[in-house]
């Protein structure tokens, strides 16, 4: 049975990681938009029935470490392959005009990447207008980093980047409720794919 491990990232004393307060006097907090997105895919995981650990209960920033160490701990638990863990962000750009959603994996091919491509085939479904910030240089659609939480744990890790906070037009996709919604739903319908492929490997040992 594949568990699904939710890492909601950065956290209410993360320097930085929020959008600029608006003409409308609005903002958002880059931790808060994260782990609301990890309640609602938690709670369309509950209604499934799918076994889940939210890695990140906390509103306070958890050292990478700490996240790395909780997530290896279910792998040994459970068996690393047994385990994806999705780390859920949102974006930022240093020039305040970038937009769109990114998929990342650790460097080199891995298992992740496949479960990276569903969560990317899955956009086109379910964010239809945002733009795909891709790399197709491997032959796949993920961008590939040294991202500590892709190195350090071990079961199969995407990292995910929904729209990019500090542009306002993607900015008030994630404020919104039915941006929320639409992100976790992309999530949630990833997750089931994901367990569809999970379950189809299993079933040709």
């Amino acid at each position: 049975m594949l568990r699904i491990l939710l890492n909601g990232g950065h956290g209410n004393n993360t320097p930085g990681k929020r959008s600029p307060e608006w003409a409308d006097g609005s903002q958002l907090l880059e931790y808060e938009c994260n782990r609301d997105t990890v309640r609602r895919v938690a709670l369309k995981l509950d209604r499934e029935g799918i076994p889940y650990h939210i890695i990140t209960p906390e509103e306070f920033d958890v050292p990478l470490a700490t996240r790395a160490n909780r997530v290896n701990a279910l792998c040994h638990k459970y068996g690393r392959n047994n385990c994806l863990l999705l780390s859920v962000h949102s974006n930022a750009s240093k020039n305040h005009n970038a937009s769109g959603i990114e998929v990342y994996t650790s460097k080199g091919v891995t298992e992740s990447d496949e479960y990276a491509e569903i969560f990317y085939e899955q956009s086109l479904e379910h964010c239809p207008d945002a733009r795909k910030r891709c790399d197709m240089s491997d032959g796949d659609h993920d961008k590939e980093e040294a991202f500590y939480m892709l190195r350090k744990t071990l079961c199969p890790a995407v990292l995910i980047e929904s729209y990019f906070f500090d542009y306002e037009p993607d900015c008030r996709i994630l404020m919104s409720e039915e941006g929320r919604e639409q992100i976790a739903e992309w999530y949630f319908e990833s997750i089931k794919k994901c367990i569809e492929l999970y379950n189809q490997k299993h079933q040709n040992k």
